[in-house]
């Protein structure tokens, strides 16, 4: 089909965009044909046929599925004459014989209520008030817009099968079902998971899980992505289920650095009562994720923090605020830069970071400040250090187009789970993907190469696959010419990194790294996605620079679907970064401030808290560090193991109580947009620490901001990146940085100047073979969502599902052999305190020497946060951690599938 194409709709001329079909035209002029198999972003089905026209070209007439019709020029469509209308009442009709159909066929239908309770005019399983949908349903907005009659010959016959309620966050209940198959599509096309699928029972279709009985051994990631395209109420969230929303408030999740603009649904009493992704959302397609869809909860809760507290004689009293400020205006005030400390908030706006920032450098006069997840510091200052960015290069949707793709000591699909979407689409659509990696994470089942090396390797991995590319003239000799400064030199220096040498080093045999180097160099659009678990920070930096040093040779830099993408916590890391809540100069990081605050050396603090959990691994022994600070500040939504050393807490404000920005992984500066006003005396981060700085310095002390916009301006004119944003320029989704005021645009791809220039780092063999771990055991554990090649069971003790299955322990024969094991055997991995990370049996298939790994299913993960008594359970989700190990034989006692602690 030609650009353009002009055509009518019900007499008004309609342009569709290239691939459109008559229905998609439609939709982008407003003009509204009924659908229900249909949704944005999916490939069209037509199974439905409620979106039926006619259809008039070269003298010839059609009813055609206008959601699977290209429109064909000047061809004039009816979209409501009475044919039309009689053939989409029938087709409703055969519907209603799939789905209980007395609430829309009701004659009392105009006189009840919302909550009204139907006593007699409708059986039981067919009234309105049992639907969790009522009133927001998809179907019943289509029955009423064809006017369907009252009375319908044909009769619904209920399936009566069980409703799933066992499996974590939501319910599925197939007896609402009209098989529309949204659910199995969106799973299979926009995820590319295969948890749903089309089932039969009784020979009638229905769906079901495309592996055993439960969600969680069918591969289910719980992003709730079915639960938002189904039209009815037969998928449905599991908390407030019964709420019915009074208003829709755009805004963006907090949990995590991709930054998914997201749509709060909001009841009369001004809770948050659904989470879900809004299509129009620039980072994230309308996509979310566990944490995004079902973790926004803490919210509403009722022990959330509501006005101040100080302690006296060892408790916390309630408190003014007047109180509050007079209390830290004594324990902060007065003291030398190095005995204080500053932690913010991984979830706090950029206005809170700025403020931050501003209150350590001119009021403590202190340069320990922190964001509380800045534990890839290392990764993303070396790489500012070499690109001038702690960002991604390129936007996240980029990667759907790239041809070759390299992930790097990273997990993705968990901690940024957003951004492996188009990652995984790009691999559906043919691109070969590279994992360099120890655990066994999801992408390593879509990777045609999973290169597993000696822990501290991957940079001397990283860097032979440079050489084998050079080996083979694969790099891009156009771009080493013009784009690099001294690419000579970076040549000379790959020429030392000889394979045979690597490979002894790194555990990865030759013929590997060179089929790695032809998938990654062998494509016109390669992409990196780039973490640093399980580095340490020179490790860190290393990998960096042969990462850089690899993207540069093969021309991925400045190139659309190319780039780099850092991996990184925090969802507002890159915006505390960009602000200065960043060390100073001699300044201390989250993870030294730990040390110093048990050493002594750190007398007192201010934590704003929000989303700063102790059980993060990166923040262990947090809690422990802050009982032995003279004084100590915390701003918290909760009561937590945060609060519970605290000399002041003060109440702070969620995601849903504030208009501020956050900024994302590829520099997104988003809008987070007020739901309900705060209910009692919370306040925002930037308003918390403003009132601290008063009460010590003054009124004179230049924190007399009124408004985040106010703060929000100071920032544009004071941070070189935002410069000509403000808070109305970004209502309309957000804008990556750096950005042209004038003609509203933003540089979305970096160093797509053809003019600029790379700059490399030659690399050092003998320098790298340092970092690699070669004295002790390493524990790296790995989980994937389906493993259908392993028996699952799934047990029912009581109301909910648990997986059930033999784990299995991946050891090297010869640390077998060393630690007195054999194949077969119980055997336990314990932390050299003695705390027991998995028991399991013994398979002697581990790839390197001194490595231990187990791989679980992310359904126990799901399980388990579904289970955690906690309001904010999110910032407890346990990442895959590498751990130094010993190994031993379980006590006989001990079983098999007993899962990690």
């Amino acid at each position: 089909m030609a650009d353009g194409t002009t055509f009518t709709i019900d007499g008004q001329e309609v342009i569709a965009q290239r691939g459109q079909t008559i229905l998609q035209a439609a939709m982008d002029q407003d003009i509204y044909i009924p659908y229900l198999c249909y949704y944005p972003k999916m490939k069209p089905q037509g199974s439905c046929r409620a979106c039926m026209v006619e259809v008039e070209a070269n003298g010839r007439k059609m009813m055609v599925a206008s959601c699977t019709t290209p429109p064909m020029p000047d061809a004039e469509v009816t979209t409501n004459s009475e044919e039309v209308k009689d053939l989409r009442k029938d087709v409703i009709e055969l519907l209603m014989t799939e789905h209980p159909h007395g609430c829309l066929t009701c004659h009392r239908i105009e006189l009840c209520g919302p909550q009204d309770i139907c006593q007699r005019h409708v059986t039981v399983t067919d009234r309105c008030t049992i639907c969790p949908k009522n009133e927001r349903c998809e179907l019943k907005d289509t029955v009423r817009m064809v006017e369907l009659d009252l009375r319908t010959p044909l009769n619904y016959h209920r399936r009566d099968v069980p409703i799933h309620s066992d499996d974590p966050f939501y319910d599925r209940d197939y007896n609402l079902c009209i098989v529309c198959s949204r659910c199995v599509r969106v799973c299979d096309e926009v995820r590319f998971d295969t948890a749903l699928t089309l089932t039969s029972r009784s020979g009638v279709a229905l769906v079901g899980t495309a592996r055993g009985t439960s969600l969680l051994e069918s591969g289910c990631e719980f992003c709730g992505a079915c639960v938002d395209v189904c039209p009815t109420g037969s998928l449905t969230e599991r908390n407030y289920k019964w709420e019915k929303a009074v208003s829709e408030v755009t805004t963006v999740c907090t949990n995590c650095p991709v930054g998914c603009q997201m749509i709060a649904e909001v009841n009369k009493f001004g809770k948050v009562v659904r989470f879900k992704g809004d299509l129009a959302g620039a980072a994230n397609n309308g996509q979310a994720c566990m944490t995004g869809k079902f973790g926004y909860e803490y919210t509403n809760h009722g022990s959330r923090l509501k006005r101040p507290y100080i302690r006296e004689d060892g408790i916390l009293r309630k408190a003014s605020w007047d109180e509050a400020l007079e209390r830290i205006k004594q324990g902060l005030g007065g003291r030398s830069g190095d005995e204080v400390a500053v932690i913010t908030s991984p979830r706090g706006s950029n206005e809170d970071q700025y403020i931050a920032a501003k209150f350590a450098a001119n009021v403590l006069k202190t340069p320990n400040i922190d964001s509380a997840l800045n534990s890839n510091s290392a990764m993303l200052s070396r790489l500012e250090a070499r690109l001038g960015v702690g960002a991604a290069t390129n936007p996240i949707w980029d990667l759907e187009y790239s041809k070759s793709l390299l992930v790097v000591a990273g997990n993705p699909t968990e901690e940024q789970n957003v951004l492996a979407i188009p990652a995984k689409k790009a691999v559906r659509e043919g691109a070969k993907l590279v994992v360099i990696d120890s655990r066994e994470t999801e992408l390593t089942r879509y990777a045609a190469e999973w290169l597993r090396p000696k822990q501290g390797s991957e940079a001397l991995l990283i860097a032979a696959i440079a050489r084998a590319i050079l080996d083979e003239a694969l790099e891009d000799q156009e771009f080493v010419r013009s784009r690099i400064d001294d690419g000579e030199a970076l040549k000379q220096s790959l020429w030392s990194f000889d394979l045979a040498k690597v490979s002894r080093d790194t555990g990865i045999e030759e013929p590997q790294i060179r089929r790695a180097a032809r998938i990654f160099a062998g494509s016109d659009a390669g992409a990196i996605l780039l973490g640093n678990d399980g580095l340490d920070d020179a490790a860190a930096e290393q990998v960096v620079d042969a990462v850089v040093d690899l993207a540069a040779i093969t021309g991925n830099l400045g190139k659309k679907s190319g780039g780099i993408h850092p991996l990184f916590q925090g969802a507002n890391t890159l915006g505390a970064r960009d602000m200065g809540a960043t060390p100073g100069e001699n300044g201390l990081g989250v993870a030294e401030m730990i040390a110093e605050m048990t050493r002594g050396s750190l007398k007192a603090a201010l934590v704003m808290a929000d989303g700063v959990s102790g059980y993060t691994p990166s923040l262990e022994g947090l809690p422990q560090a802050l009982e032995k600070l003279d004084f100590l500040v915390v701003s918290a939504v909760l009561d937590s193991e945060i609060t519970a050393s605290a000399d002041v807490v003060l109440p702070a404000v969620t995601y849903a109580e504030q208009n501020s920005t956050v900024t994302n992984v590829e520099r997104r500066v988003q809008m987070l947009r007020i739901t309900a006003e705060p209910r009692h005396e919370e306040k925002t981060g930037w308003e918390t620490i403003t009132a601290i700085a008063t009460a010590i310095a003054g009124n004179d002390s230049g924190f007399d901001h009124t408004s985040a916009s106010d703060v929000f301006a100071e920032i544009s004119s004071n941070v070189a990146n935002y410069n000509g944003l403000s808070h109305e320029r970004l209502q309309s989704g957000g804008v990556q940085w750096p950005s042209n005021a004038e003609d509203d645009s933003d540089s979305s791809v970096l160093f797509s100047d053809t003019g600029s220039k790379v700059a490399v780092v030659t690399l050092n063999y003998d320098d790298l073979v340092k970092s690699i771990e070669n004295t002790n055991l390493k524990f790296a554990p790995g989980r994937v969502l389906s493993q259908p090649e392993r028996d699952v069971t799934i047990r029912k003790p009581g109301e909910m599902n648990y997986i059930d299955r033999e784990q299995l322990v991946q050891i090297h024969p010869e640390d077998a052999k060393s630690s007195g094991l054999s194949k077969g055997d119980m055997i336990q991995v314990k932390t050299p305190d003695g705390h027991v990370l998995a028991r399991g049996r013994a398979v002697l298939d581990s790839p390197q020497v001194g490595l231990v790994g187990i791989t679980t299913l992310f359904g126990e993960l799901a399980t388990r946060m579904h289970e955690l008594e906690a309001p904010d359970w999110t910032p407890q989700m346990p990442g895959l951690g590498y751990s130094t190990v010993t190994l031993e034989s379980a006590p006989v006692e001990q079983e098999a599938g007993a899962a990690a602690d």
